[in-house]
């Protein structure tokens, strides 16, 4: 690998994925044909086949093969080429040009996603421009249709249906992963092991809906989190973060000094269930009393709980607001179900990912953690498939994907993009070869 041109290969880098900026593929309405058909031709030019399957006008997928000996089962490179809408008048760049300034790639998709479907597709070419010995075939899949959860089926859900073997794989790589954030001053870099599952429902009543977070609920990603970043962090934080782990000192440590750290809802929605009101409707008009008011609810569930579960908790929690005498005041229709999922992370694949990114990073912490938002490794799990989110990218202080995905001014670094091809060609190689 050291005889690689790695600053020849960010530039390529960028490149291709300025390239994917400049398609506006926002969802909706998506138009994803033109990303996987841009990618299908960069592909085809490297004597790789791509398939492009498309699953509705204009909703575009591509997936391409590199054949190992079979020895191992698959690994799968994926990510999603939908982005969601932008304000280009809170922009400092246009967020469809795909400009370069200040060490920066500026575009929506930057970071969420189609840089890491850059930094997978040199991965993809590098191996085959090596002639990298293969025991594992490996899969590249740019995808549609994630940013509005896949509920129309255009682009991972729709390819398990129609043509699950085509992503059959030991292991998929994919977003939200492998970045590095400060805790206390220390690069802790977090692996997507876990995400939480989804319940979206309506809630009508006669008098005003209320909201509820859950009670504390440990899962093995969230333990993992607080072992790894509480040993990584030390001091006076660590042992807090240690305390986290027992539910009277979460309500202890919620109530007071964490409440009002930068980490507090990312440690909160690691250990509670959450349900937050994001809609309100009720009456026709101003002289008429409404007879029907409905929130819409946001409900993410933790690994342990199903929808049956959770609508208890909900219930019992709205059966004692102040608009409700007893749980049956309310109606309660539930508009999408989505399971949680939860990968281990004492894998031989994950040592690998932790022991690449230290190597190039020596001051790193690498540590498991939950989403508590979801991707596209719902659709995969049930194919038997598990995720880790590892898209290997580093960040100068106080950035990081979650600051910048969906936001005005989504942008990405070029020397950390850069950096991250080389660590995910390392891990591929090492894992498949």
């Amino acid at each position: 690998m050291s005889d690689l041109n790695w600053p020849s290969i960010t530039d390529e880098t960028i490149r291709h994925l300025q390239a994917l900026l400049r398609l506006d593929t926002t969802n909706p309405p998506g138009h994803e044909l033109l990303a996987a058909e841009c990618l299908a031709g960069v592909l085809a030019a490297e004597g790789i086949e791509p398939l492009v399957l498309e699953s509705a006008p204009g909703r575009g997928n591509v997936i391409a093969r590199l054949k190992g000996t079979g020895e191992k089962p698959p690994l799968l490179l994926y990510g999603h080429t939908d982005v969601v809408p932008a304000e280009p008048e809170h922009w400092s760049h246009p967020p469809f040009a795909g400009e370069i300034a200040d060490g920066y790639v500026w575009g929506r998709g930057a970071v969420d996603m189609k840089g890491m479907v850059a930094q997978q597709l040199l991965v993809f070419l590098l191996l085959k421009r090596q002639g990298v010995s293969l025991k594992r075939d490996v899969i590249f899949a740019a995808t549609a249709d994630e940013e509005i959860g896949g509920v129309d089926g255009y682009g991972i859900s729709w390819l398990v249906r129609r043509h699950p073997d085509l992503l059959r794989a030991e292991f998929g790589l994919t977003e939200v992963g492998g970045y590095n954030r400060e805790i206390n001053g220390r690069p802790v870099y977090v692996i997507q092991v876990a995400e939480k599952g989804i319940c979206w429902l309506k809630v009508r009543a006669k008098g005003r809906p209320g909201h509820a977070s859950m009670p504390h609920h440990l899962c093995s990603a969230a333990a993992g989190f607080l072992d790894a970043a509480s040993e990584a962090v030390g001091g006076d934080f660590g042992a807090a973060l240690q305390s986290l782990k027992s539910p009277e000192g979460a309500a202890q440590l919620f109530a007071g000094e964490l409440k009002h750290h930068e980490l507090y809802p990312f440690l909160f929605a690691m250990l509670h269930n959450t349900a937050a009101p994001t809609g309100m409707r009720a009456g026709l008009q101003t002289n008429v009393i409404p007879s029907v008011a409905e929130a819409t609810i946001d409900g993410r569930t933790l690994p342990g709980f199903d929808t049956e579960a959770f609508l208890r908790e909900l219930r019992a929690v709205m059966a004692e607001g102040p608009a409700a005498s007893g749980s049956d005041e309310f109606e309660y229709e539930v508009t999408l179900d989505a399971p949680p999922l939860e990968t281990r992370h004492d894998t031989p694949l994950f040592a690998l990912i932790a022991t690449t990114l230290r190597r190039h990073d020596p001051r790193a912490s690498v540590v498991p953690y939950m989403m508590s938002g979801a991707t596209d490794a719902k659709y995969l799990a049930p194919l038997g498939v598990p995720t880790y989110g590892f898209a290997p990218i580093q960040f100068p202080p106080g950035l990081n994907v979650m600051s910048l995905a969906h936001a005005h001014d989504e942008r990405a670094p070029v020397a950390g993009l850069g950096w991250g091809v080389r660590v995910l060609y390392e891990v591929v190689t090492e894992y498949c070869s």
